[in-house]
């Protein structure tokens, strides 16, 4: 078989959601065996997508690889198109890690497992697609298919309030995705051709109105699901009823689904009107920087805590996207997947925390670390990394948004120094938050009250193998960046290009000194 050929990511889509479909059939009486089927698709999956990876992947082509077509309505060029560039294949690669993560960390469920690990399934395929599809009527309708399995793990499987959850989880996203559909038509009738090949909207001559409405609606949608203030008040509540396999999917991949749409749709095909937006973008990524960060610190649930701990994080993404800089955007991108595996991480701890506590209020905990040591050390250890700690990717990541926009010649220096300073500000805030918040739960007095009427046992050999999982990339990024930094490089360097191109000053300052533009660094170099 000649693998150069073979069709890698349709196979890698397709096979847990056929696999999912399997398991009403499969007997199975207390769901043990659809436990270990689901583990082993999901490991299968994942070996795949790392062999496509390692041997049909060249980091130094900024363009499509993997690329797949098959024609499905011709008369309205509608095919089934898949491919992956530097942008989207590190998202896969998170995707397939954090799904088999989340997978293997179901593991304590027994109502209806059968239902819950076809959902797992289901969605696993679902978000690959979501990132490998380059057709923007497919990109909707697999966008809408993963709502589903989320709205009936939270729906189902949440805490007291999880009907208002979830229902407040499908308004949210499922108004906001109206936004793309409208706007898939839109840029798919628009001129004299019909198609919605991603490829060839891009190259579409929009008039600079039409790409200001289309951005607009765009950022809409996407900014449901990244989340942006003040579009994000169904995270919290989501993260507060959910369980802890549906945590580290939420935290750590559907929220890099806005920010790689955002990118993908908004920066990279309607360029002239990111030019125009981009200030906008830095505004919202300070604002959610500050605002999560002080709501954050006066949380007393700790699950709503680390929510809006993740929002403040995305901020970042936001800034470094509207950067004009390499370096910006590779940290916009670093920042997405060290979110998700730093976010995945501490929601984890946080369910093994609530399983043996059965409790989340932090005013009812205090002194556990002495019944939890492992527990005690996991938690910190991810909390440090969620703080930035040198030598963890968050930090890299961050630095490397800073250091973006400081250097960015897109704004004025005033600008510039205020944005950084509130950037600085947020990034002073996260260790308050996370240090008084480690301080609340492991130390001091043990509580009494609920030492006596909990088992607070300490961390199994499953739930230490998950987190050790998670922090082999976060230290091994933050000592190597260019461990990830490789991957999309190429795609970045060319889409900042691009992006400077739209702005009339960048542009003429490319003209009046081409050669500083020839040999201008790249990032991991």
């Amino acid at each position: 078989m000649n693998t150069a050929n073979f069709p890698w990511l349709t196979t890698i889509i397709l096979l847990p959601i056929a696999a999912a479909l399997l398991i009403p059939i499969i007997p199975d009486k207390d769901g043990k065996t659809v436990r270990w089927y689901s583990l082993i698709v999901g490991l299968i999956d994942f070996a795949l997508i790392v062999y496509a990876f390692y041997t049909g992947y060249d980091f130094s082509n900024p363009d499509l690889q993997l690329f797949e077509s098959y024609a499905w309505v011709p008369q309205l060029d509608l095919k089934w198109s898949v491919g992956a560039d530097g942008l989207s294949m590190p998202l896969i690669i998170l995707t397939g890690f954090i799904t088999t993560l989340a997978t293997l960390a179901a593991w304590p469920v027994t109502l209806k497992p059968r239902l819950f690990y076809f959902l797992l399934l289901a969605m696993y395929g679902g978000q690959i697609a979501v990132f490998a599809v380059q057709d923007m009527l497919l990109f909707f309708l697999v966008w809408e298919l993963e709502l589903i399995p989320v709205y009936l793990l939270l729906a189902i499987w949440g805490g007291k309030k999880r009907q208002y959850a979830a229902t407040k989880f499908i308004l949210y996203t499922a108004g906001g995705s109206l936004f793309i559909l409208v706007g898939a038509l839109t840029m798919a009738f628009y001129g004299d051709t019909v198609t919605f090949d991603m490829h060839s909207l891009a190259l579409k001559d929009y008039a600079l109105n039409f790409q200001l409405l289309l951005y607009g609606g765009f950022l809409i949608a996407y900014a449901v699901k990244l989340p942006i203030i003040p579009l994000h008040t169904w995270l919290p509540d989501a993260h507060g009823e959910a369980t802890a396999p549906v945590h580290m999917l939420l935290a750590g991949i559907l929220l890099k689904m806005g920010g790689y749409a955002l990118i993908r749709m908004n920066a990279q095909m309607l360029p002239d009107a990111h030019a125009y937006f981009a200030p906008v973008l830095v505004i919202l990524g300070v604002v959610n920087i500050i605002y999560a960060a002080l709501t954050s610190f006066a949380q007393r649930n700790l699950k709503r805590k680390i929510a809006y701990s993740s929002i403040s994080h995305m901020g970042f993404v936001t800034i470094g996207i509207a950067s004009f800089t390499d370096l910006g955007l590779s940290g916009a991108v670093l920042q997405m997947v060290s979110h998700g595996l730093i976010g995945a991480s501490l929601f984890f701890l946080v369910g093994a925390t609530y399983d043996r506590t059965h409790t989340l209020m932090l005013d009812e905990m205090g002194g556990v670390g002495k019944r939890m040591q492992k527990i005690f050390a996991m938690f910190t250890t991810c909390s440090m990394a969620s703080l930035a700690l040198p030598g963890m990717s968050g930090f890299v990541a961050e630095l490397m948004i800073f250091v973006g926009f400081a250097t960015s010649d897109a704004y004025s220096s005033t600008f510039k120094v205020i944005v950084v300073f509130l950037m600085a500000v947020g990034v002073i805030l996260t260790p308050i938050y996370l240090l008084s918040m480690l301080r609340e739960i492991f130390y001091g007095k043990e509580n009494e009250e609920l030492v006596s009427h909990q088992k607070l046992i300490d961390a199994e050999p499953r739930e230490v193998f998950i987190i050790a999982c998670l922090l082999v990339p976060i230290i091994g990024i933050g000592f190597y960046p260019k461990l990830l930094t490789q991957i999309y490089d190429a795609t970045t360097v060319q889409m900042t290009a691009r992006l400077r191109d739209s702005v009339p000053t960048l542009a003429q300052k490319k003209e009046e000194a081409p050669q500083l533009s020839l040999n201008a660094p790249t990032i991991g170099n």
